[in-house]
């Protein structure tokens, strides 16, 4: 998953405005992106649009306006997908083997 994908602050307000995000989200959103120099990793982003509670749908017509192709939209999902596994490695579980 290589390259550099760019979408304005103001095409990416209005666009997550018109998905029904409220104001105060996509404000904190950009704040967050502010923090880290407006700069960040596509998993990392996708992640964002996730806990603002978009569904996948949404998340891939974003990232397809940004000039994401296909094949690497479904890497970046795989990704994330790997992330939240290897995070629950920590959880403790209850596993009975009958």
């Amino acid at each position: 998953m290589q390259g550099t994908f760019i979408i304005s602050r103001i095409d990416l307000k209005k666009t997550l405005l018109s998905l029904g995000i409220s104001d105060a989200s996509v404000e904190g959103m950009l704040n967050m992106l502010n923090k880290s120099h407006r700069h960040v990793n596509a998993v990392v982003f996708v992640g964002m649009l996730q806990k603002l509670g978009l569904k996948s749908r949404s998340i891939t017509n974003i990232l397809r306006r940004m000039g994401v192709d296909d094949t690497t939209i479904t890497e970046i999902s795989n990704a994330l997908d790997e992330e939240k596994i290897q995070s629950t490695y920590g959880k403790v579980v209850e596993l009975i083997v009958e």
